[in-house]
C-alpha cells in the first residue's frame, strides 16, 4: 500500500466518523482487530525494501512531522554534547539505551566499541570521527560503551597468542587493539570461567580505549583544560543494567544505573 492510499484511508475514516459519531465504537473494534493482526506479523518475513519504507513512514509520521521546530533547527546546524563510541552489535543502540534525541549525540559504532591509539597511518576513519566532533563541533563529553555478550571481546579472549596468524580478513587485526585488556584479565582472573573472563574483559577493554583516547593530542589538550570529560560505561542487556565510570576508574567507583 502506498503512502498516499494509506493517508487517504485515514482521511476518509475521519470524515465518516465526524458525520456519524455513532459508528465510533464499531470503528474502534475494527481498528483494534486490525492493529492486533498487524502486530502479529513477523517483521523478519517482510521484504527488506518494504521494511525500510514502512520504518521511514513511521519515523516521519511519529517523529519528524510532530517536531517541526527541532528538525528545522537541525537543518541549519548541529551542536551535540556527546561523542559516543558503541559496538555495532544490533542489540546495542545508544540512542535507544540512553534516549538520545536527534542532534544530541555524535555516534561512532564499530566492532567491540574500540578506540585505537593515535596513528596517522592506521585507522584514519576513527581519527576523523574523533577529530571532527571534538575540534569542529566542540563536544563536551566522550562516552565509550561496552556491553554484555560481546562477540568481539569473546573473539579477543579466544585468541591464544597475540602473535598468532590472523584467521580473518579484518576482525582479528581490529580486536587486537584491546589485547592489553585480554592480557590483564588472563593474568588477574585466570581462575574464572571463560565467560566470566569475557565479562570482565568487556569492561577492561573500555578502559584501554579510554587510555587510547588520551593519545590523541586534541583530546588530551581538552581533557587537561577541563573542556572535555571522558567516561566509560557497560550496558548489560541480560540484566538490564548500565554502569558508568570516570576516566580514573581506579579511584572512582562505578555508578550503577538500574
Amino acid at each position: 500500500m502506498s503512502t498516499e492510499s494509506y493517508e487517504d484511508a485515514l482521511k476518509r475514516l475521519g470524515e465518516l466518523l465526524s458525520k456519524k459519531s455513532d459508528l465510533g465504537n464499531a470503528a474502534a473494534t475494527k481498528i483494534k482487530q486490525l492493529t492486533n493482526e498487524l502486530e502479529e506479523l513477523d517483521s523478519s518475513k517482510l521484504d527488506a525494501v518494504e521494511r525500510i519504507q514502512s520504518g521511514f513512514i513511521h519515523f516521519k509520521t511519529h517523529n519528524y512531522e510532530k517536531n517541526p521546530s527541532l528538525y528545522s533547527a537541525l537543518a541549519k546546524s548541529q551542536s551535540p554534547k556527546f561523542l559516543v563510541f558503541a559496538c555495532a552489535d544490533s542489540r546495542v543502540c545508544p540512542s535507544h539505551i540512553l534516549n538520545f534525541q536527534p542532534g544530541e549525540a555524535f555516534i561512532v559504532r564499530n566492532i567491540a566499541n574500540m578506540v585505537p591509539p593515535f596513528d596517522k597511518m592506521k585507522h584514519s576513519s576513527v581519527g576523523a570521527a574523533l577529530e571532527y566532533p571534538i575540534t569542529v563541533l566542540n563536544v563536551e563529553n566522550i562516552l565509550v560503551i561496552g556491553h554484555s555478550c560481546c562477540g568481539g571481546i569473546k573473539g579477543l579472549m579466544a585468541i591464544e597468542d597475540d602473535a598468532a596468524p590472523t584467521k580473518s580478513e579484518f576482525i582479528e587485526n581490529w580486536i587486537q587493539i584491546c589485547a592489553p585488556a585480554k592480557n590483564r584479565i588472563k593474568q588477574d582472573f585466570k581462575d574464572l570461567s571463560f565467560d566470566d573472563q569475557c565479562t570482565n574483559c568487556e569492561k577492561e577493554a573500555v578502559n584501554v580505549s579510554l587510555g587510547n583516547l588520551l593519545s590523541y593530542p586534541f583530546v588530551r589538550e581538552r581533557v587537561v583544560k577541563n573542556k572535555l570529560a571522558i567516561r566509560g560505561a557497560h550496558y548489560d542487556f541480560v540484566r538490564g543494567t548500565f554502569d558508568l565510570w570516570e576516566l580514573d576508574f581506579k579511584t572512582t567507583p562505578a555508578l550503577p544505573l538500574s
